[in-house]
Order: C-alpha cells, then sequence, then structure tokens
C-alpha cells in the first residue's frame, strides 16, 4: 500500500511548492532586489511580500498589518513578527509570501550577500521588479 502518492496535490501546498522553486532559482535575483529596496527606504515600508492574487505581484507588507494580522490569528505569527524584527539585511533575504489566504515566510543568506548580488547583477530596483515580476508570473501558475 502506497500512502500520499494516490492524493492530489491540493491548491494550498501548491503554491506553497511553487514559491518555494522560484525563490530558489532566483535567489541572487532576489537578494539584489532585496538590498536594493533596504537602500531606497530602509525598513521604513515594511516587508517585501510577494502577493500571489490575482497574478503574482510585488507588496510591502507594514509591521503594523503583519502586527494586526497576528492579533487576529491568536498571536500565531509572534515568531514571524520576530524574525521581522531581527532581520539583517546585509547578510540575509527576509520576504513573506501571501497565497490562498494564507503567508509563507521567505528566509535565506544567499552566497555571496545581498549586497554583493546587487552589484553584481547591476540593475536598479525598478529594472529588478521588472525582471522578478515577469519571472514570478511565468512560473507561477496557480
Amino acid at each position: 500500500m502506497m500512502f500520499g502518492s494516490s492524493q492530489p496535490e491540493s491548491g494550498d501546498s501548491k503554491w506553497r511548492r511553487q514559491l518555494d522553486k522560484f525563490v530558489k532559482e532566483n535567489q541572487p535575483e532576489l537578494a539584489a532586489l532585496s538590498w536594493a529596496l533596504w537602500l531606497e527606504n530602509g525598513s521604513s515600508q515594511g516587508t517585501i511580500g510577494i502577493d500571489l492574487q490575482p497574478t503574482p505581484h510585488f507588496v510591502y507588507c507594514p509591521k503594523d498589518a503583519v502586527e494586526n494580522l497576528n492579533s487576529k490569528v491568536e498571536n500565531r505569527l509572534q515568531e514571524i513578527l520576530g524574525i521581522i524584527e531581527h532581520y539583517q539585511p546585509e547578510e540575509e533575504v527576509l520576504m513573506i509570501g501571501i497565497g490562498n489566504g494564507e503567508i509563507k515566510l521567505i528566509q535565506f543568506a544567499p552566497e555571496p550577500p545581498p549586497p554583493a548580488c546587487f552589484e553584481q547583477i547591476g540593475k536598479d530596483a525598478d529594472g529588478l521588479l521588472e525582471l522578478l515580476e515577469q519571472r514570478v508570473n511565468e512560473q507561477l501558475k496557480i
């Protein structure tokens, strides 16, 4: 008897898996974007998010919006708030995936670090956003 193989993948897990694949395949560009937006705004706009609805696009998730959501879900996002609070933009990438009424934390430490990725790729924030939104729309067929 085989377990799990006969079950079709649910839409809930499919968007998470597709988002993980997109992040893995685009780590240098996401790191460059993260650094470019940090240079422009610091943390004043909030955490970068990838909103999958209605079509995948990048947004800012203000800290107070995440805090409000946390209070509505009985503090189940407390750990995410702690990670946001201790985010180190010169060493790691932190984003929030938003899909199907759920969120997913995206966090990784690229090699080389975000400032070096930004220098190597040589695009500004707008150019990186355009490139990555095109790729995320091609790769995530939700």
